[in-house]
Order: structure tokens, then sequence, then C-alpha cells
């Protein structure tokens, strides 16, 4: 198959797939830093070079290949060219962006065969209603379900093997009090040597959904 991730972030997952698509003759493709936007960050732009680097090994991750992906980047593919597109605790940063989350939801239908599968893990606020934009790092499952069929995605299942019943998700720093980012300030702020780190590294990490949706148009 060939495969598209998302912002990988520190290559949690590159780790399993790029091997396993090596292994299988498959394609792994991440979706990084847009290089051919003008207007990316020094820290985006670092930020890929060291994911390239850490995954340059042929021989364990095979060719791992990249496309820039952004709030204004050209399409992830030749169209109906990919089996699955997936993306872990993303959605939350492209709601923040005004237009992105539409934007990269058509991205990610265009470049699907029909039936390709989108796979989405995301800090979930439900019960509670959605901070506006999941300022708070939570977004609710009825607002990433809309997003997906509006692109022409149908939802096929959910899983809740993500799922963190102790998380309460009224935190001070949002989500990122919890592990891993372990937030006790502002950002930008001095980490608060006083703060009661003890009961949020109790709960753990994140409450999250897990969905799978299908390219029906």
């Amino acid at each position: 198959q060939t495969v598209i991730e998302i912002s990988p972030g520190g290559g949690y997952w590159t780790e399993i797939l790029a091997p396993y698509a090596a292994a299988t003759k498959g394609r792994y493709v991440a979706g990084v830093a847009d290089l051919a936007n003008p207007k990316v960050s020094d820290g985006a732009r670092k930020a890929r070079a060291d994911f390239e680097a850490r995954f340059a090994d042929t021989a364990r991750y095979g060719k791992v290949e990249y496309v820039g992906f952004g709030a204004v980047s050209g399409p992830l593919g030749a169209p109906g060219s990919a089996d699955l597109v997936l993306t872990a605790r993303n959605i939350h940063n492209w709601m923040s962006i005004p237009g992105m989350l539409p934007k990269v939801m058509n991205d990610f239908n265009a470049v699907l065969k029909p039936g390709g599968i989108l796979a989405v893990e995301e800090h979930r606020s439900d019960p509670r209603p959605m901070a506006a934009d999941g300022r708070d790092g939570y977004v609710s499952e009825a607002a990433v379900i809309a997003a997906a069929e509006a692109a022409g995605f149908r939802l096929d299942a959910r899983s809740e093997i993500n799922a963190n019943p102790k998380d309460t998700k009224d935190h001070p720093f949002g989500v990122w009090t919890l592990p891993p980012v372990r937030r006790s300030a502002a950002p930008g702020a001095q980490p608060a040597p006083d703060f009661d780190r003890a009961r949020y590294d109790a709960i753990g990490e994140s409450d999250r959904m897990t969905l799978r949706f299908v390219k029906v148009r």
C-alpha cells in the first residue's frame, strides 16, 4: 500500500510504518513542512531536516518519501494514488488556522483512491463541549466527523483503544498539562517549580478518539 502520514512529529508511527512498507513493497510518505512556502518558519524547516536525517537509513526504513504539507501546500500526490492517509493529534492545530481544516480534508480526499482510508487519532473533548477552535487541544468527535463528511468521507468505524476515562479535560494549560508535554506555565513563561504535577501525571496521556473514514465521493 501507499501510506501517507500527515505531520508525523517525532516519528512514532514512522518507526512502525516505514519498515513495514519497505518489507511489503509499499510506500511510506511523510507530509512534512512545506519548503515551497516562503513563510514556513525556521523551526519547521529544522524539524523537517532533523526528521529526514533520522529516517535516512534505507536498510532499516526503506526509502522514506516526503511531500510538503501546510495551509497553502499543493497536492499530497497524484489524484487517487494513496491507499491510506493517517494523522495523529493534529486536527486541533488545523482548526486554529482559518480555512485550513476544510483545505486539508479535501487534500486527503483527492490523493486517496476510491474506497481509500483516512485514519484519525485526536484528543477528545466529549462529553464536554469543545472550546472554540479546539484551542485547549480537545476536539469533539462530531466536529471531526462533520469535517470529514464535508470532504467526501463516511465514518466507517471507531475504536476506544486510545480512550482514557481518567482524563477530566479541565486542565489549566489544556491537553498540554498532561504527559508527554507536562506544561506548568503559559507558553513562553518559565515552568512553575511549585506546580502540582502529581495529579496530572496520574491521569496519564489524554483521552483520544480513534476514527476510520472511507472515501465515498
